[in-house]
């Protein structure tokens, strides 16, 4: 079986803060070359490494994120805390499925699915809601 998943930034992903859209967009691009390497069936030593770098940026982007936020006194930083560490277990647990399974075409779906539908919908609800805040914290 050959599955093409390929991702791709798209500016109605932008929230406006400079430092997340760039954050942002790295995510992307590493999603998008980790699935090009299951894709390609790349040695599983290069996907581990793939997955293991991004696991770890998401969650220094992450940290990045809630401080910007604290510094902010976003009140609403608490749940938004908890979308993350939602998605850092869940992410986690795609881990423990690649080292089980490999990467094979069922990983490589589920991982561009859940992954990339999980961020889509967190940038546009959550993050969104977090610029609009800074931005009237500027207004004032």
């Amino acid at each position: 079986m050959d599955v093409r998943i390929k991702i791709s930034w798209d500016r109605s992903l932008e929230t406006g803060e400079p430092e997340i859209d760039d954050q942002h967009r790295e995510l992307f691009r590493r999603i998008d070359q980790l699935l090009a390497a299951t894709r390609d069936r790349r040695a599983r030593t290069e996907v581990g490494r793939l997955l293991t770098f991004l696991g770890d940026y998401v969650v220094t982007h992450f940290q990045a994120e809630e401080k910007l936020m604290a510094d902010a006194e976003y009140p609403e930083l608490g749940p938004h805390r908890a979308e993350h560490q939602r998605f850092v277990e869940e992410y986690a647990r795609l881990f423990e499925d690649y080292r089980a399974d490999g990467p094979g075409p069922v990983f490589v779906i589920k991982f561009g699915n859940r992954v990339t539908a999980w961020l889509c919908e967190h940038i546009c609800r959550t993050d969104r809601r977090f610029v609009d805040h800074l931005t009237r914290r500027e207004e004032r």
